[in-house]
């Protein structure tokens, strides 16, 4: 698919439900008693994998609208032996093995190529040293559950990871005793505020939560605010398309979500947040954003968990930023959907920027004009094809993107979204 440069950008816009929040709602949802109410879920291929898990693992799921659920859950120890496809869902594939451990069944994960590459002993490990029994291939999918019971445990992470986090949380629900789970630095708490309104015991310190075993949950209601992660390629085109203004409604501010606005703000960029509230704990707002000069930057390994996802469209900022930009401690972008730190050098490198790997991050000479555009391999990583297509509409020339069609994992209607909004040069007269 081929992206046009862009004369602006223009126009307000609502991005889809936070994908972190829906695979939640659904998982807690599942395990809760009586119905929960989704409204704004953010409906994807990794999200309906979700879906399809649930619903194979015996709890009724009706869909209302696109973006509107009601979960009839099946009791914290209802869930039903079953294989359930993962597919690209890695939030599933983690966040589910907790739920899992402690039910009255054997489970099989399996996923696709891409997701049977990543590591799961690191989610299977510490559920084994809380009695349950998980068998992996080598440290990766296929993954065989069988339900035991559990012994609470405290743990300090390796990694800095809300994926593992909320595996030990999720089967700290039915251990005996309280879980503790030590972070070296924070990480999306969505877990920690969902369980807390569905009922649950969660004590929260600076470096560490708690949860405490529970007879049952009651989730009822989940209102879904807009995903940050995909509002974030329309706030890094407007920044770099000259004369752009444009406002994202309703998007997820929490603020271990929102590290990428803190590294505008010292670079440069000039984004406003309007009408903040919080609902159900977590903050949303309107977000403005205006075209801006940038200058480079360094994000340090203590904020890589911050903006993890969108690091690769830091990469693209600092291409047109005076000055050069550095990256550090952010080993796990080797560990996604591809190498990722590769993915995005190659990818700023196609289109006529100066990028270099190392082994822990990367590092990019901006260049405060538009880069040339080229072609872009999105190695089938959604996160590599929105930059190729942010990267076409603030090019010279256009960028033709590969495997353009991975958006459809975690935003189908990107591309129409961004089209909506660009003003092409003809558009201008």
């Amino acid at each position: 698919m081929r992206f046009e440069p862009a004369a602006r950008l223009e126009g307000h816009l609502a991005v889809p439900g936070d994908k972190s929040i829906s695979h939640r709602s659904l998982l807690i949802g599942a395990v809760s008693d009586g119905e929960t109410h989704v409204r704004g879920w953010g409906r994807s291929g990794d999200t309906e994998s979700t879906l399809g898990a649930v619903r194979a693992l015996g709890a009724e799921v009706d869909e209302l609208g696109p973006d509107e659920l009601v979960v009839h859950g099946v009791g914290l120890r209802g869930l039903r032996s079953t294989e359930i496809e993962c597919n690209n869902a890695g939030t599933l594939a983690r966040l589910i093995v907790g739920l899992l451990a402690f039910q009255d069944g054997t489970f099989t994960l399996t996923g696709d190529e891409s997701l049977s590459a990543r590591p799961m002993e690191r989610v299977a490990e510490p559920l084994r040293r809380m009695g349950a029994q998980i068998e992996t291939t080598d440290g990766h999918l296929p993954l065989t559950v069988t339900g035991a019971k559990l012994e609470a445990i405290d743990y300090e992470l390796p990694v800095a990871s809300a994926q593992i986090k909320s595996a030990i949380l999720l089967a700290g629900l039915a251990a005996n005793g309280r879980t503790t789970v030590v972070e070296p630095a924070p990480t999306r708490d969505h877990t920690e505020l969902m369980l807390r309104a569905a009922g649950a015991r969660v004590t929260v310190r600076p470096s560490s939560v708690t949860v405490e075993p529970v007879e049952r949950l009651d989730l009822r209601e989940v209102d879904v605010p807009g995903d940050f992660s995909s509002a974030a390629p329309f706030i890094v085109a407007a920044t770099l398309i000259p004369e752009s203004r444009i406002t994202i409604h309703d998007v997820n501010l929490n603020p271990r979500r929102t590290g990428l606005l803190a590294v505008l703000e010292r670079m440069g960029g000039r984004v406003g947040i309007l009408t903040r509230r919080t609902v159900a704990g977590e903050q949303l707002g309107d977000i403005e954003i205006r075209s801006a000069e940038l200058t480079a930057t360094t994000i340090r390994s203590e904020e890589v968990p911050l903006l993890v996802d969108e690091l690769p469209l830091f990469g693209l900022l600092a291409a047109h930023a005076r000055g050069e930009s550095w990256v550090y401690g952010a080993a796990e972008l080797r560990l996604k959907e591809t190498d990722r730190i590769e993915a995005v050098v190659d990818a700023l490198r196609a289109i006529g920027a100066r990028a270099k790997a190392h082994d822990e991050g990367f590092s990019v000479t901006g260049v405060p004009a538009r880069p040339r555009g080229g072609k872009v391999d999105s190695r089938g990583d959604h996160r590599i094809a929105m930059l190729g297509a942010v990267a076409g509409l603030a090019s010279r020339e256009g960028v033709e993107v590969r495997d353009a069609e991975s958006v459809g994992v975690s935003f189908p209607g990107f591309y129409d979204l961004l089209a909506q909004i660009a003003q092409r040069p003809s558009d201008l007269g």
